[in-house]
């Protein structure tokens, strides 16, 4: 006995909520991308979703659950352990730039964070969730790891500040290379050195 096909067993169609919500966190990421927390509004994200201001509301409650919602971030962090002791710094600075070359919700995140408590907030539990393990994989002594993580976190936040949110040309100007070349080392003793 052969089973029958029943014609609308395929699979489930996305619900247009589920497009709605989409189109929302996409328009919101670009809105702080572009305004920071402070000047995006709802109604901006809504305009630039297509969408009615009490819809954002409806799915997020608030403009600080709606930025809570829309950057979300994975640094994707390399693992430590398969980079050669010695060339950590210069992985970890390399991969920072691509992140901040391609990724307009950490320029969100990290303009927020600067003049926003939710913003600081968020960028205090990527330090603790993301950055702070990593540095526990090289540094000397375990309970330096989360001083050695700030000191890379400021580093590296200095850097995108400058280039990426205030864009001064000198920090523009300098090439992937010059930036690795640079900072790595700076990095590389802040994560490894003895402790002075």
């Amino acid at each position: 006995m052969t089973a029958s096909i029943q014609p609308n067993q395929s699979a489930p169609r996305p619900r247009r909520s589920d497009a709605t919500r989409t189109a929302i966190l996409a328009a919101a990421r670009e809105r702080f991308a572009a305004d920071g927390y402070e000047r995006a509004t709802i109604r901006a994200v809504a305009a630039d979703a297509r969408i009615d201001p009490s819809m954002v509301m409806r799915y997020f409650g608030s403009k600080e659950g709606l930025f809570a919602a829309a950057v979300t971030l994975d640094l994707r962090l390399p693992d430590l352990a398969r980079v050669p002791r010695e060339e950590v710094g210069r992985a970890l600075v390399g991969h920072f730039l691509g992140l901040w070359e391609e990724n307009e919700e950490l320029r969100a995140v990290l303009r927020v964070g600067v003049t926003n408590q939710a913003g600081a907030e968020r960028m205090q539990g990527i330090f603790r969730e993301q950055l702070l393990p990593v540095a526990r994989q090289v540094c000397p002594d375990p309970e330096q790891a989360p001083a050695r993580a700030a000191l890379c976190a400021a580093q590296l936040l200095g850097l995108a500040l400058t280039r990426y949110v205030l864009r001064l040309p000198p920090a523009r100007e300098l090439t992937r290379e010059e930036l690795v070349a640079w900072l790595g080392p700076t990095v590389q003793r802040y994560l490894t050195a003895p402790h002075p």
